[in-house]
Protein backbone atom coordinates (compact mmCIF):
# COMPACT_ATOMS: atom_id res chain seq x y z
CA UNK A 1 0.00 0.00 0.00
CA UNK A 2 1.19 3.24 -0.83
CA UNK A 3 0.58 5.20 2.64
CA UNK A 4 2.27 8.52 1.00
CA UNK A 5 -0.67 8.45 -1.45
CA UNK A 6 -3.28 8.15 1.76
CA UNK A 7 -1.40 10.48 4.52
CA UNK A 8 -1.28 13.25 1.13
CA UNK A 9 -5.44 12.79 1.11
CA UNK A 10 -5.39 13.70 4.36
CA UNK A 11 -2.79 16.24 4.33
CA UNK A 12 -4.18 18.10 0.81
CA UNK A 13 -5.47 21.81 1.03
CA UNK A 14 -5.71 24.60 3.29
CA UNK A 15 -6.37 24.48 7.03
CA UNK A 16 -9.81 25.76 6.82
CA UNK A 17 -10.50 22.81 3.61
CA UNK A 18 -8.77 20.23 5.94
CA UNK A 19 -11.05 21.90 8.70
CA UNK A 20 -13.96 20.96 6.96
CA UNK A 21 -13.10 17.76 5.41
CA UNK A 22 -12.16 17.00 9.43
CA UNK A 23 -16.07 18.15 10.43
CA UNK A 24 -17.32 15.81 7.49
CA UNK A 25 -15.42 12.68 8.30
CA UNK A 26 -16.44 13.05 12.09
CA UNK A 27 -20.55 14.25 10.90
CA UNK A 28 -20.33 10.58 8.68
CA UNK A 29 -19.29 8.74 11.47
CA UNK A 30 -15.93 8.13 10.35
CA UNK A 31 -14.02 8.75 13.42
CA UNK A 32 -11.16 7.70 12.71
CA UNK A 33 -10.31 9.34 9.06
CA UNK A 34 -11.12 12.59 10.64
CA UNK A 35 -8.91 11.33 13.64
CA UNK A 36 -6.54 11.39 10.25
CA UNK A 37 -6.97 14.32 9.11
CA UNK A 38 -7.12 16.68 12.83
CA UNK A 39 -3.72 14.88 13.60
CA UNK A 40 -1.89 16.69 11.11
CA UNK A 41 -3.88 20.16 11.65
CA UNK A 42 -3.18 20.28 15.41
CA UNK A 43 -0.12 19.36 14.77
CA UNK A 44 0.15 22.72 12.42
CA UNK A 45 -1.76 24.96 14.98
CA UNK A 46 -1.39 23.25 18.47
CA UNK A 47 -2.56 26.33 20.52
CA UNK A 48 -5.93 26.09 18.98
CA UNK A 49 -8.64 23.98 20.94
CA UNK A 50 -11.25 23.48 18.46
CA UNK A 51 -9.34 21.09 16.35
CA UNK A 52 -7.44 19.50 18.94
CA UNK A 53 -11.31 18.88 20.90
CA UNK A 54 -12.62 17.55 17.77
CA UNK A 55 -9.28 15.07 17.57
CA UNK A 56 -9.91 14.19 21.15
CA UNK A 57 -13.78 13.35 20.20
CA UNK A 58 -12.70 11.28 17.00
CA UNK A 59 -10.40 9.34 19.33
CA UNK A 60 -12.92 8.92 22.36
CA UNK A 61 -15.49 7.43 19.43
CA UNK A 62 -12.88 4.89 17.61
CA UNK A 63 -12.03 3.96 21.17
CA UNK A 64 -8.24 5.28 20.91
CA UNK A 65 -8.68 6.53 24.54
CA UNK A 66 -5.27 7.06 25.30
CA UNK A 67 -4.74 9.22 22.79
CA UNK A 68 -8.18 11.01 23.63
CA UNK A 69 -6.85 10.93 27.23
CA UNK A 70 -3.57 13.00 26.42
CA UNK A 71 -5.41 15.35 23.94
CA UNK A 72 -7.84 16.64 26.29
CA UNK A 73 -5.51 17.14 29.03
CA UNK A 74 -3.32 18.91 26.91
CA UNK A 75 -6.16 21.32 26.54
CA UNK A 76 -7.23 21.33 30.27
CA UNK A 77 -4.03 22.15 31.27
CA UNK A 78 -3.88 24.93 28.79
CA UNK A 79 -7.09 25.71 30.20
CA UNK A 80 -8.81 24.64 33.13
CA UNK A 81 -12.33 26.30 32.67
CA UNK A 82 -13.00 24.50 29.23
CA UNK A 83 -15.85 22.86 30.39
CA UNK A 84 -16.92 19.93 27.41
CA UNK A 85 -13.26 19.41 28.05
CA UNK A 86 -13.61 18.20 31.61
CA UNK A 87 -16.32 16.35 30.96
CA UNK A 88 -15.08 14.50 27.49
CA UNK A 89 -11.90 13.51 30.39
CA UNK A 90 -14.28 12.39 33.44
CA UNK A 91 -15.78 9.70 30.86
CA UNK A 92 -12.92 9.14 28.95
CA UNK A 93 -11.07 7.73 32.58
CA UNK A 94 -15.09 6.76 32.83
CA UNK A 95 -14.57 4.22 29.93
CA UNK A 96 -11.02 3.24 30.65
CA UNK A 97 -12.37 2.02 34.36
CA UNK A 98 -10.41 4.74 36.21
CA UNK A 99 -13.70 5.93 37.81
CA UNK A 100 -11.12 7.48 40.95
CA UNK A 101 -9.24 9.83 38.37
CA UNK A 102 -12.24 10.17 36.76
CA UNK A 103 -13.87 11.56 39.15
CA UNK A 104 -12.94 15.02 39.75
CA UNK A 105 -12.82 15.98 36.07
CA UNK A 106 -16.53 15.46 35.81
CA UNK A 107 -17.22 17.36 39.21
CA UNK A 108 -15.54 20.52 37.92
CA UNK A 109 -17.45 20.15 34.46
CA UNK A 110 -20.94 20.10 36.38
CA UNK A 111 -19.82 23.30 38.74
CA UNK A 112 -18.51 24.93 35.09
CA UNK A 113 -21.86 24.42 33.71
CA UNK A 114 -24.25 25.18 36.60
CA UNK A 115 -24.97 22.00 37.61
CA UNK A 116 -25.06 22.24 41.55
CA UNK A 117 -27.10 19.23 43.12
CA UNK A 118 -30.37 20.70 45.02
CA UNK A 119 -30.27 20.83 48.51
Amino acid sequence: MDTTYETGYYDRGTAAERWDRAQLFFDAKDYAGAARVLAGLVEEVPEQTGPRLLLARAYYHSAQLRSAEAELRKIVERDPVEHYARLMLGRTLQRQARHAEAEPHLRIASALAGDFPED
